[in-house]
C-alpha cells in the first residue's frame, strides 16, 4: 500500500470524518486507500459510506485495523422526496452482511441503473452518445452506477464539442445536462427517506440526513424538511460539513437540538484530486458539540 503524503490541516480540525467514497462508488481510491489516506491525515474515526453499497466495508475494516483508526460500518443511501429526488440518508452502525439490507441495495441499484439508461438515450437522442463501455463493465461488476459514471462516459466521447461548450468537467456536464431542468435528466423512484431510514433500522443502524444545503436553498425549507424527517423517525443530520457556512451549521444545531437529532459532519472525500472533496477532515464545528452518539460510542468501544 503506497503512503500518501500527509495533508496539513489545522490542528483544531475534527478527528472524525464520517462521509467519505471509495471505488465502489463514485471515489477515486479502493476501500484499503481510502482508509490509508484518512489515517495519514489524522482521522480516528472514519465511516466509509459508498453509495448504495456496502462491498467495501469489510476490506475498509481490515485497513481500518492494520492503521488503528476506528471505522463504522456504513453506506449512503439515495432517496427520492417530494421536494426533490437526491436526498441522500447515510446508515451508521449498520451490519454491512445483513441479507434484507443487501437485497433492499440490490433492488435500489438496479432502478438507479435503470435510470443512467434513461438518461444515456436521452443524450443519444441529444446527440451527444455516451461510451457506455465503462458503464456496462460497472454493471457486470455489480458495482453501482450513478451520474458521474454517465457524465463521465459521455465526455469522453464527445469532448470536442463539450470543451467548446466548456462543458468537458464532469461537474459542469452534470449541472448542464443530468440535473432538475437538464435536458437529458430523469428521474429514479425508489426508495422514499422514510423506506431508507427503516432500511437503516431494520439492519441495525442510525439514519443520519446528509449535506442538506446540497438538496434545499432556503433555512426554513431544511427546518421543515428535517421536521418532517425527524417524524419519520430520522436519528440525525450532518450539521457539519466541507461546504457548510457558520450560519448553516448553527442553524442545522439548533433545529436538531431542538428536535433531539445527533449531528455529524465529513469533508466527503471523493478522491486526492477531486475538484470539491480531496482532503479529509476539511471541515469545520465552528464552536459548536457534534453529537455523534452511538456513532462515536465506537471509538470508545
Amino acid at each position: 500500500m503506497g503512503h500518501h503524503a500527509a495533508v496539513p490541516i489545522d490542528d483544531e480540525a475534527p478527528t472524525f470524518d464520517l462521509q467519505c467514497h471509495s471505488t465502489c462508488s463514485d471515489g477515486a481510491l479502493d476501500p484499503a486507500a481510502v482508509v490509508a489516506a484518512a489515517a495519514d491525515a489524522g482521522v480516528e474515526l472514519l465511516a466509509l459510506t459508498d453509495h448504495d453499497t456496502v462491498a467495501g466495508v469489510s476490506a475498509a475494516q481490515i485497513a481500518a485495523a492494520e492503521h488503528g483508526i476506528e471505522l463504522v460500518p456504513a453506506v449512503e443511501l439515495s432517496t427520492v422526496d417530494v421536494l426533490g429526488e437526491d436526498f441522500h440518508v447515510l446508515g451508521y452502525g449498520i451490519d454491512h452482511t445483513d441479507a434484507a439490507l443487501a437485497a433492499r441495495l440490490d433492488v435500489w441499484r438496479a432502478d438507479r441503473a435503470a435510470r443512467i439508461d434513461r438518461m444515456a438515450d436521452l443524450l443519444d437522442g441529444l446527440g451527444l452518445p455516451p461510451d457506455r463501455t465503462e458503464i456496462d463493465a460497472r454493471r457486470a461488476a455489480g458495482l453501482p452506477i450513478g451520474r458521474p459514471h454517465l457524465a463521465i462516459a459521455a465526455i469522453g466521447a464527445n469532448r470536442e464539442r463539450l470543451e467548446a461548450e466548456g462543458l468537458a468537467e464532469c461537474s459542469a456536464f452534470l449541472e448542464a445536462y443530468l440535473c432538475r431542468d437538464g435536458a437529458a435528466y430523469s428521474r429514479r423512484t425508489t426508495p422514499t427517506v422514510p423506506e431508507a431510514i427503516d432500511a437503516i433500522h431494520e439492519a441495525g443502524g442510525v439514519a443520519i440526513w446528509a449535506h442538506p444545503f446540497w438538496d434545499l436553498a432556503h433555512d426554513e425549507d431544511v427546518c421543515a424538511a428535517l421536521e418532517r424527517f425527524s417524524a419519520a423517525g430520522l436519528d440525525g443530520v450532518e450539521a457539519f460539513y466541507a461546504t457548510h457556512t457558520a450560519a448553516q451549521t448553527h442553524l442545522l444545531d439548533d433545529c436538531a437540538a431542538r428536535l433531539g437529532l445527533l449531528t455529524t459532519g465529513s469533508a466527503d472525500f471523493h478522491g486526492p484530486q477531486h475538484r470539491c472533496f480531496s482532503r479529509f477532515r476539511a471541515f469545520a464545528l465552528h464552536g459548536l458539540e457534534p453529537r455523534l452518539g452511538p456513532i462515536g460510542a465506537v471509538a470508545q468501544a
